[in-house]
């Protein structure tokens, strides 16, 4: 950043030793775990920020925060002018803009080097969702009260789609597809919708949620849709073939006690990572549909979830106001416990060779194991000379004729 932000009127620089990071985990823990103290109220958004290296936070404080990843340190707190809470702060990705959503019913969009405001736009109700579009050109937020989808030229503000029909009840949530042709929006009315810039029509609607939906995510290769709600579940819709249509979602449930709120991809696909009111997040296997991790700390609603882009670690914030970034490059070594299991005591694990899920009863000593029975025969001293014997055999055999 460069120097004239110190001295701008709207952004304040802190470098005080008490602001860095805490590491709150056991010694021997699987989960290492770093707590940002971040903000003063509720930690509403949280994502990397210029290349994995800073994290941009949105709070019900009215503050946009910059941490440095590594130690946790506040670089900037951005004085947003907002006079209510914020639902939601989104940067760039050329980490020069961001924008903001409040329930002061505006929508802000800031240059992020000198912390001005660029422009401000007005819902009807209170701005629930924000989203900038992957190549920076477009600005889309969803409120309540008038249901209302809004889409503007993010350089100007200027307003290109208003939809006040999208949804019978309030937007919860708004989403870029990767090529920036389609806005994925979910409601209280517990449909999703799919809205195609080209066409200027919807032409997905998904229904199959009991509750709210609070939340959706897509894959990079837009083979996958996951949406989360208050009914407790994740559903994964393979967008890319339509099979839901004739089977249904891919439901993934009997994880969370409290009603979801967030979700988010892995860069890959194959993970899937939920928040809830429980206050806690669970790391999903997204190709066998089974829980991969769960993982516990956080004192109140999980509120946004998001990994780094080498997957090693998983970032979460809460209204206990803080931060947490959850080390989980070897969570395939972790065993698994599924509910309908639990019973007989079976843990699920992940072949580190095949890659394949295997099974294994709680008395076994887990904790070295971590490839499957056959790839654990196949490479194992016995499985060798027995081979080599055959071979041995065969060959004598072929000479005797």
């Amino acid at each position: 950043m460069a120097d004239a932000i110190a001295t701008a009127e709207d952004i304040e620089s802190l470098y005080e030793p008490e602001q860095k990071a805490c590491w709150e985990h056991e010694q021997l823990a699987q989960v290492q775990i770093k707590v940002v103290k971040a903000h003063n109220d509720s930690v509403n958004s949280c994502e990397y920020f210029d290349n994995d290296q800073k994290i941009l936070t949105g709070s019900s404080d009215r503050t946009v925060k910059l941490f440095n990843v590594e130690d946790g340190l506040c670089l900037q707190t951005y004085k947003t002018k907002h006079k209510d809470i914020i639902t939601e702060a989104r940067g760039s990705k050329d980490r020069t803009k961001f924008v903001t959503s409040s329930f002061d019913k505006t929508v802000k969009y800031f240059d992020a080097d000198t912390g001005n405001v660029v422009w401000t736009g007005t819902h009807g109700g209170m701005v629930m969702c924000c989203k900038l579009s992957n190549d920076g050109a477009l600005v889309a937020s969803g409120s309540d009260l008038d249901n209302c989808l809004q889409i503007r030229d993010a350089r100007t503000g200027k307003m290109v789609h208003n939809i006040h029909d999208m949804h019978t009840s309030t937007i919860t949530s708004v989403l870029f597809s990767p090529g920036d042709d389609k806005i994925m929006t979910t409601s209280m009315d517990r449909t999703t919708k799919f809205f195609d810039l080209k066409t200027k029509k919807v032409t997905i609607h998904l229904e199959g949620h009991i509750n709210i939906i609070s939340c959706c995510d897509i894959t990079q290769d837009e083979r996958r849709f996951a949406t989360g709600s208050w009914d407790k579940t994740m559903c994964i819709w393979d967008i890319a073939t339509g099979t839901y249509r004739s089977k249904g979602p891919a439901r993934l449930q009997s994880a969370h006690e409290g009603s979801i709120n967030c979700c988010k991809f892995s860069p890959d696909g194959l993970m899937l990572v939920s928040g809830a009111f429980d206050s806690t997040l669970v790391v999903w296997d997204v190709e066998n549909e089974i829980q991969k991790i769960k993982l516990q700390g956080h004192s109140g609603w999980v509120e946004d979830v998001c990994f780094s882009q080498d997957q090693r670690w998983l970032m979460s914030c809460a209204r206990d106001h803080t931060v947490r970034l959850w080390n989980i490059e070897d969570s395939d070594k972790i065993p698994i416990v599924l509910e309908k299991k639990r019973a007989i005591g079976v843990k699920i694990m992940k072949c580190e060779s095949c890659g394949k899920p295997f099974s294994m009863a709680q008395l076994e000593d887990y904790q070295d194991l971590t490839k499957c029975v056959f790839c654990r025969v196949h490479t194992s001293d016995l499985y060798l000379e027995k081979s080599r014997t055959t071979l041995t055999d065969n060959s004598l055999n072929d000479n005797e004729t």
